[in-house]
């Protein structure tokens, strides 16, 4: 097999209907918008207009407040980090920092912070690292012998 040779399964693709090009083609004329009005005109974006009627999007009550400067933690839990200890993905012996837990695949990314919740058991004797935690998490850190830390948030200290 060549490259040239290469072609898609017989009725994988469609060619595009062609619009206004004649009566034989079943869209010839208008094109299939109808005759005359604004829909059949081009520029035309009405999306939420219902003809003058207050729109959906406005007759709903609004509460609350979005903050936008809101920080996005990525959440841990200890039992988490204990399975992966226990699978040799994080060495316990070492610090365990934001960047061993992206780098090991247990977080995907940092976003503004880590912060780690106490769901699960943890007994490994560990020092961690985070921008964040539960004090259930730092108690029951503490009670395996080991230590948890709060960092200044990395969002923080980028600025």
């Amino acid at each position: 097999m060549k490259l040239n040779e290469l072609r898609d399964k017989a009725g994988a693709t469609k060619s595009r209907m062609r619009v206004g090009r004649g009566p034989g083609s079943g869209k010839g004329k208008t094109a299939g918008r109808g005759i005359k009005g604004q829909k059949s005109r081009s520029g035309v974006a009405i999306n939420a207009y219902e003809g003058g009627q207050m729109p959906l999007y406005q007759r709903l009550p609004k509460r609350g407040f979005n903050n936008p400067g809101r920080k996005k933690w990525a959440v841990v839990n200890l039992g988490l980090i204990q399975k992966f200890i226990d699978a040799g993905k994080i060495d316990a012996a070492q610090p365990i920092t934001e960047d061993v837990l992206v780098e090991s695949g247990l977080l995907r990314r940092k976003r503004d912070g880590v912060r780690v919740l106490a769901k699960g058991e943890f007994t490994a004797s560990a020092e961690i690292r985070v921008s964040g935690a539960s004090k259930s998490a730092a108690a029951a850190v503490e009670k395996a012998g080991g230590r948890l830390t709060v960092t200044a948030p990395a969002a923080e200290a980028a600025q």
